[in-house]
């Protein structure tokens, strides 16, 4: 299920649907979100969630990661795997990469096989990413959906306030 930022009462609803492994995903994550978060999300004013899209079989492999233990740890290890993207994503073995990476997060080597040979946690990672698929019609990371109002590429805080504030009535 979907791990939410802010509360559900919130006038506003961003969805996000990323890829652990994309480069405008991880730029979003280290500039807009920290904003948005700050203006909207802790004021109660907008309410936010990243549903996994992944690109390739690494990000799948992040996002069973950070949906291991409890949907406390889900943002913290999402957060933690783009802002150390380019010391993982991008290297000759990206898979050995994160697994050493990760042991900053506390999940040991051993954990970290035992989730990637997760066939549940795998199917429900592919069932997001296929329900974006079929049903939203999402081709591209990150995808975003505000208030329902389609949004793609890296957006900055003034494009996402360009729909935001409106609907804030501000």
């Amino acid at each position: 299920g979907d791990v939410w930022l802010g509360p559900e009462s919130a006038k506003v609803t961003v969805v996000e649907y990323a890829s652990l492994t994309c480069p405008h995903c991880a730029h979003f994550h280290a500039t807009t979100l920290p904003e948005l978060k700050k203006r909207y999300v802790e004021p109660g004013l907008v309410r936010f969630t990243l549903r996994e899209f992944p690109l390739d079989p690494i990000a799948t492999i992040g996002f069973m990661l950070a949906r291991i233990d409890n949907p406390s740890k889900y943002y913290p290890i999402t957060d933690f795997l783009f802002e150390t993207q380019r010391s993982w994503a991008f290297t000759d073995k990206p898979l050995d990469a994160m697994k050493q990476l990760v042991r900053q997060a506390g999940i040991s080597p051993d954990k970290f096989d035992a989730t990637a040979r997760d066939q549940a946690l795998l199917n429900a990672v592919n069932a997001v990413k296929q329900r974006a698929l079929d049903t939203f019609k999402v081709d591209s990371t990150p995808t975003f959906f505000i208030n329902g109002q389609r949004k793609s590429g890296a957006l900055s805080l003034d494009d996402m306030e360009k729909v935001i504030k409106p609907i804030l009535g501000a």
